[in-house]
């Protein structure tokens, strides 16, 4: 078995991370959002008491695991600067801080990123229909499924019916199956009840790759969506895009259902999944373009 280098690792042991923050800092906590098709828990933790509520996540596709560890080390290097009251990322970590709250669940879909990372496990309760679906292959690194074969962003309700008819996918398979109806999977239910619960003003699905923010849908949006995709981008050297053709995301349903500001960030460039020795390069622009986000929130109380 070949060694694992330090972007697996912290991959591997990102809840761990979350726990350490919580114990190191009184202003972390963590808990579960909920638990994937074969019982894992989804972890999330957040950071500061502001009245603005973000929302990140990452992992929503098992391939994209990348976006897990660069998730978590935005998280504690944002606590170690809060800590330490010194700046973050050109910003005033203080000021971010007391104006905004940040929820981070760094894995929406661990039993697809177990699939990709490492194939069938001995333990894995849909082995047999797995090998299956993945056309009969030992090989699951292209997976971007859950461990019941549904793609966790197509599951949301913003025009399901015309996400599902454009896909032409009618069965369990890699990715593209948007299940057998809106939130049918648990990972999927598990977010929106979170977002609800939590009435984010604000959210970010980090995806990989592309190097770009899709910041629209279908005119829902509001006036300053475009303006902070635009200022992301700048941050971070990437594209705010104007995108059409695509629903029953995350992102979608989060401006459909709130009519507030929801992204799309494609992070790095290449195949997924993206090459671990990219790593350093991606995160220099992700945080960059993280923090720019938090610096979007408004100076004065957010609506409630």
């Amino acid at each position: 078995m070949s060694k694992r280098n330090d972007v697996e690792i912290a991959t591997d042991n990102f809840e761990a991370e979350l726990k350490r923050l919580e114990r190191c800092y009184a202003f972390v906590t963590t808990g579960t959002i909920g638990h994937s098709a074969t019982g894992k828990p989804i972890p999330f933790a957040r950071i500061g008491a502001g009245p603005f509520r973000w929302h990140f996540n990452g992992a929503c596709h098992g391939n994209e695991w990348i976006t897990t560890p660069l998730l978590t080390r935005f998280v504690a290097e944002y606590a170690e600067a809060i800590a330490d009251n010194r700046p973050f990322w050109g910003k005033s970590s203080e000021d971010l801080f007391a104006r905004n709250s940040l929820y981070v669940v760094p894995m929406l879909n661990p039993d697809g990123v177990e699939l990709a990372r490492h194939g069938l496990s001995p333990d894995q309760p849909f082995a047999e229909k797995l090998l299956q679906w993945n056309r009969g292959s030992n090989r699951f690194h292209r997976w971007k499924a859950n461990a019941r074969g549904v793609d966790l962003n197509d599951q949301f309700p913003a025009y399901w019916e015309d996400e599902v008819a454009r896909r032409g996918v009618t069965a369990p398979c890699a990715r593209d199956y948007g299940g057998l109806g809106p939130l049918s999977e648990p990972e999927a239910a598990a977010l929106a009840a979170f977002t609800e619960r939590n009435d984010f003003h604000a959210v970010i699905a980090l995806h990989t790759q592309g190097e770009e923010i899709y910041w629209n849908y279908r005119g829902e949006e509001p006036p300053e969506s475009k303006i902070w995709a635009e200022r992301m981008a700048q941050a971070a050297g990437y594209r705010a895009v104007y995108l059409e053709g695509s629903d029953a995301g995350y992102k979608d349903w989060f401006i459909h259902r709130f009519g507030r500001p929801g992204f799309t960030v494609e992070a790095g460039w290449g195949h997924n999944p993206l090459p671990t020795n990219a790593f350093e390069e991606m995160y220099d622009d992700i945080a960059r373009l993280l923090a720019e986000a938090l610096d979007c929130s408004p100076t004065s109380p957010a609506r409630r």
